[in-house]
């Protein structure tokens, strides 16, 4: 606990205005080896469909090529959309990625479908129970991974037998009742959805209930990090994150804008926005390094959570960089002063 808690990286593979999806994949890759280098634990790609500004859809894959091009990180789902995929299918991938990377895969889930119900609909033609059955989806998946039994008919090959770490993800209070009641560890979205955040933490620290997998609950909380050199630089990174919500709130969903400067962005929003924006992104860190030393310090001991996954939809790949470079030095910096 206290200023230890370990970084780790939620990368959405941004699709920045004037680039392109083969670009956004490069620098997914080379930023999870700077992660590397720079000590962050894991390196997270979520399953988001429709979305221009978004690379990762196809998130196994993406998995596949940043691991195969790092070496020591952990790599994984943050998360998959299990309504959209049949658990064996989502068993076989991972066990895959499992094989090919032993040790370094991680698999979270989530219980959204990622997208609209349009979207939603022709990922899986049948919607069926759809989030009603994640429960059940999620034991079923957790049954494919055990060892295979004699005269067991169906097998996920690969998939029996890897040792797959799987966390629940959420961001509300049901995501924190089911890592509970399942002895798992939990990862909230509080970087768009901090609402119920510390509500979320309490259920699932007091229902925990020790597993095979897990002794004690274990938390891991999104925050996005916008950090520069100076606080200037850094509040106008973040402008290409507001507007990015902004866009996509009033169903303009796009690329990741260009980054504006702050007065102009405060010029732009109207009451409702602003409210809008002070809510879903209240879990931010924004500025130089000695507002994310403060910002970073603040936010972990207010949540006492075991783990904090970063992101920063920046619009350019070298400001990119230096954020998580900086939040890097920070940590570390905050590690030998506790």
């Amino acid at each position: 606990m206290g200023p230890m808690a370990p970084l780790s990286v939620l990368d959405l593979s941004p699709v920045a205005e004037g680039s392109d999806v083969s670009q956004s994949l490069a620098q997914t890759l080379d930023l999870a080896r700077h992660a590397e280098r720079w000590g962050y634990r894991r390196f997270w790609l979520a399953e988001h469909h429709n979305m221009p500004g978004i690379a990762s859809a196809a998130t196994s894959v993406v998995i596949a090529h940043v691991a195969a091009g790092t070496s020591t990180i952990r790599v994984g789902a943050g998360g998959v959309m299990l309504p959209n995929h049949a658990p064996l299918i989502i068993a076989e991938q991972y066990g895959t990625l499992a094989a090919l990377h032993p040790g370094r895969i991680d698999l979270g889930l989530g219980r959204a479908p990622g997208t609209d119900q349009a979207t939603a609909r022709a990922l899986r033609r049948n919607l069926g129970d759809g989030v009603d059955s994640f429960p059940q989806d999620v034991l079923e998946l957790m049954a494919w991974f055990a060892p295979a039994q004699d005269g067991q008919r169906i097998r996920a090959v690969p998939g029996e037998g890897q040792d797959v770490p799987i966390w629940i993800l959420g961001s509300s209070l049901y995501g924190a009742q089911l890592a509970a009641r399942l002895g798992l560890p939990y990862a909230f979205a509080s970087h768009f959805a901090p609402a119920e955040m510390m509500r979320a933490l309490d259920v699932y620290r007091r229902g925990f209930q020790p597993s095979e997998r897990l002794e004690r609950p274990y938390a891991m909380l999104g925050l996005n990090m916008f950090a520069a050199d100076t606080d200037e630089e850094a509040r106008t990174l973040f402008t290409s994150l507001q507007q990015a919500f902004v866009n996509l709130r009033s169903g303009r969903a796009g690329k990741l804008p260009r980054p504006i400067r702050p007065a102009e962005m405060e010029s732009r929003l109207g009451p409702a926005e602003r409210a809008m924006l002070d809510q879903a992104l209240a879990c931010s860190v924004v500025g130089d390094p000695q507002a994310v030393r403060a910002g970073l310090k603040a936010f972990i001991e207010r949540t006492g959570a075991d783990e904090l996954m970063i992101t920063g939809q920046i619009h350019d790949h070298g400001a990119r960089l230096r954020s998580f470079e900086i939040a890097a030095e920070v940590h570390a910096d905050l590690a030998r002063a506790a």
